[in-house]
């Protein structure tokens, strides 16, 4: 055999050789990213039990939305709302139990690999499992609130509510009722990004800070990687939660 001949198969195999080891190496890459994603921040498994239990509510799921709504009377006030990064979207229907069994719809999106962000379901498919709602408003926590703003600049739609959370994109010159909360616990959200944001929002939105919370405390979940320590407990939350959302869902 010639060496060019035998330097042409070395070569071959080389690049055989490269091209497996590429290709096992986008696979462990693929197969990792598509593991670190479906590992979510667990929801509170007795919260949630407790939520489906409870005969004031009915819930219902639907390809990859989970609606609540009020159980004995037709609701005609809904909010959309997008779940924090790899947060479980189930662990937010303790948080909005109270607020559904006085008349609110909430529909939680259960996003594309657990992050808002990437999620791509339209809005008529969230809202059209509420028929009788006719007000509608969009929410999320932490990155779902970065989403739910991304929303609200395409849609038609009454109002904003962030938690833990501020928008990347410019609102200022809509008419959105907006309402950000905040926990004074938290230590996962930026502050100084919250300040920076402040002015992509109508001038007339508000800010609430919940004492004693931290940035799990707006849902049914928790202890989350690099979170202060709340000084509240979460039914304590839940219920601040309430009493800063209810004027605005009572109101109609």
């Amino acid at each position: 055999m010639s060496q060019a001949r035998k330097t042409s198969r070395l070569v071959i195999r080389r690049i055989r050789i490269t091209g497996w080891s590429a290709v096992t190496a986008l696979l462990v890459t693929i197969v990792t990213f598509l593991t670190w994603f479906h590992i979510v921040l667990p929801a509170d498994r007795a919260a949630v039990d407790a939520a489906f239990a409870d005969d004031r509510i009915a819930v219902s799921l639907s390809d990859g939305i989970i609606t609540a709504a009020p159980a004995n009377a037709e609701s005609t006030t809904g909010m959309v709302f997008y779940p924090g990064a790899k947060v479980d979207p189930y662990a937010y229907l303790p948080a909005f139990r109270e607020l559904v069994a006085d008349g609110l719809t909430v529909v939680i999106i259960e996003p594309l690999f657990n992050m808002a962000l990437f999620d791509v379901t339209p809005l008529a498919d969230a809202t059209a499992t509420a028929p009788t709602v006719t007000d509608w408003w969009v929410g999320g926590h932490s990155l779902g609130g970065v989403k739910a703003c991304m929303v609200a600049e395409e849609e038609s739609l009454q109002g904003l509510v962030l938690l833990a959370s501020f928008c990347a994109n410019d609102l200022s010159a809509t008419n959105l009722e907006v309402l950000q909360l905040l926990g004074d616990r938290d230590d996962l959200t930026d502050l100084t990004a919250v300040a920076e944001a402040r002015t992509l929002l109508p001038s007339a939105a508000e800010e609430q800070v919940i004492e004693g919370a931290n940035h799990a405390s707006f849902g049914a979940y928790g202890p989350q990687s690099g979170d202060g320590e709340a000084s509240i407990s979460k039914a304590e939350g839940f219920a601040a939660l309430t009493e800063a959302l209810s004027p605005l869902f009572r109101a109609d």
